[in-house]
């Protein structure tokens, strides 16, 4: 398995697409209940196989991820080639940027000697999309990028 077989509740949002999934295979549903009775392993190897399958049509598509903890942001731009990376750290004990007041002090902030500004490009390695499950598995959410275009404008300027 290349990544992490779906939770129950995904599964069961994908129900429609898993039973598809099992036609291409042949399978109908009586005898997936035969499989999961008669040969289990045989039926867990087809959950992770859906599974992966399922991540990489997700990590195929994205483009945008976050990172928010208390003290810091990271804002992460995909390319097919690079990972252009916008971080942001605060130095202030008092503030939390994960609360409404923090994220806006955090804005009004920027030029404060508490907050520090990096950004960095790297360049992806053979396996863009085990990189960004890495950083999902991480805490990073998939996103529109709405957060990096505006410190990355913030910062152009």
């Amino acid at each position: 398995m290349k990544y992490a077989r779906l939770t129950k509740e995904q599964f069961e949002e994908l129900h429609q697409e898993f039973i598809n999934f099992l036609a291409t295979q042949s399978i109908t549903a009586d005898e997936w209940k035969k499989l999961k009775f008669e040969k289990p392993e045989v039926a867990e190897q087809e959950l992770d196989i859906f599974s992966d399958l399922i991540w990489e049509g997700v990590l195929n598509k994205v483009n945008y991820l976050e990172h928010i903890s208390p003290k810091q942001l990271m804002l992460f731009h995909i390319t097919e080639a690079f990972m252009e990376l916008i971080a942001i750290k605060v130095e202030d004990d008092s503030i939390d940027i994960t609360t409404d007041y923090g994220y806006k002090w955090l804005q009004q902030n920027l030029h404060n000697d508490a907050v520090s500004l990096y950004t960095s490009t790297k360049a992806i390695t053979d396996d863009r999309n085990k990189d960004l499950f890495v950083l999902i598995q991480q805490g990073a959410v998939i996103t529109k990028g709405e957060l990096y275009s505006y410190f990355g404008d913030l910062l152009s300027d």
